[in-house]
């Protein structure tokens, strides 16, 4: 990492093989929306086609979503935790998207057959989809102990209000990133972001989670996606969203792969997550790409936890959510990914080598951030079907 660290010399090796690692991305995505193959730590094919033994878990995760040493092409908290309980992990960026990925595995789902994984980690909204469709296994609380850590923020959500099936990994923000090199001054509304010098030109990227895209749009419109807006004011903002596209400001609607695209220049400014820009700053070394909730609201969410179904290992999974429960282990992991940490007490134990970037608002949101981040409220399986609908036809998915 290319980051200052002080008291460095007191840190694990643990922790000091996240902060020193230089990171590649690049070289974990193959093939078109970014999904890389297999990540292995010492295992075959074989182990991974057939890693039903007890000394195994297997987790499907997104991509740019936890350290790694690009030395040894490794991940230093997965190798701890190796080390520790003796339990290995294949570790798969298999999550591009929501929809996708359960698109490709709810059909072994419903039919009670393996999906390759033990331990899956989609964004809030798709998990409660997955509770309500019986695609998930109900903890065993006596071999997570650490769930008590978990921060009062997100400790009863409606998905899970005693998250007897989930646990959060992580809390995304999703707002406005850019290239510092094609949009030096950067953005702080939505009317700038959208400003008429880009008609045309194909230069903005926007998510493929409809929640994000629509919901910064909707708040752009002064509507409250936390609140009950109506059917008008979602289609409202879809409508506004298709204008765009068809006004050529809009060139691309993606997946987690939209970092590739910002990177590589390809457009100058995206709706993105914040942690995957603070990731790509540390893959060029420098703060070439900034990010920042518009005015106007960014949408908040949490990527969670769960042990599908049909795990194989599910105590091994369980052994996995306990250790990153952590604080210890949370803040490196934090202090890597730069997401929203969902674990008390990671704070006081990343300033004990980060000073910094335990101040560092994106990672633990202080209440002045919190009153810019909404959460896009709970649909009903009609508004579901109708809105995703709407959005994909748009997307040019429908």
């Amino acid at each position: 990492m290319s980051k200052k660290v002080s008291k460095k010399e007191n840190l694990s090796p643990e922790a000091r093989a996240i902060i020193n690692s230089q990171v590649s991305r690049r070289a974990l995505f193959t093939g078109a929306g970014g999904l890389g193959v297999a990540s292995f730590l010492g295992l075959s094919m074989t182990e991974l086609n057939a890693a039903t033994s007890t000394g195994i878990v297997r987790w499907a995760n997104w991509g740019y979503y936890i350290d790694f040493d690009e030395k040894t092409k490794k991940y230093p908290t997965l190798e701890a935790f190796t080390k520790k309980t003796g339990i290995k992990v294949t570790y798969q960026e298999a999550i591009d998207d929501n929809d996708t990925f359960t698109a490709k595995v709810s059909p072994q789902l419903k039919l009670k057959k393996d999906i390759g994984y033990d331990l899956v980690t989609p964004t809030e909204w798709m998990a409660a989809r997955w509770i309500a469709s019986g695609f998930t296994k109900k903890f065993d609380v006596k071999n997570i102990p650490n769930k008590k850590n978990v921060i009062d923020l997100l400790a009863n959500r409606p998905l899970d209000p005693k998250r007897e099936q989930t646990l959060p990994y992580a809390g995304i923000i999703a707002g406005i990133a850019w290239n510092k090199k094609k949009v030096p001054a950067g953005f702080k509304t939505m009317d700038q972001v959208f400003d008429k010098k880009y008609k045309g030109k194909r230069q903005i990227l926007v998510l493929s989670e409809m929640r994000d895209t629509i919901g910064l749009i909707m708040m752009w419109q002064g509507v409250d996606i936390a609140g009950k807006f109506t059917d008008a004011q979602f289609m409202n903002a879809v409508n506004k969203f298709e204008q765009l596209v068809k006004d050529g400001y809009i060139g691309q609607i993606k997946g987690q792969s939209y970092a590739q695209d910002l990177q590589a220049g390809n457009v100058s400014h995206v709706i993105g997550w914040s942690g995957d820009i603070a990731q790509l700053n540390l893959q060029v070394g420098s703060e070439q790409f900034g990010f920042a909730v518009p005015d106007s609201g960014g949408t908040f969410s949490s990527d969670n936890f769960m042990i599908p179904s049909t795990a194989k290992n599910q105590a091994n999974a369980e052994a996995l959510i306990n250790y990153y429960y952590d604080p210890a282990v949370a803040a490196r992991l934090s202090a890597y990914i730069n997401y929203v940490c969902p674990v008390k007490g990671a704070q006081e134990e990343m300033a004990k080598f980060d000073a910094k970037q335990a101040k560092n608002t994106l990672i633990f949101p202080t209440a002045e951030t919190f009153k810019k981040l909404h959460v896009f409220r709970g649909l009903t399986p009609a508004e579901q079907l109708k809105y995703s609908t709407a959005f994909q036809k748009v997307s040019g998915n429908g």
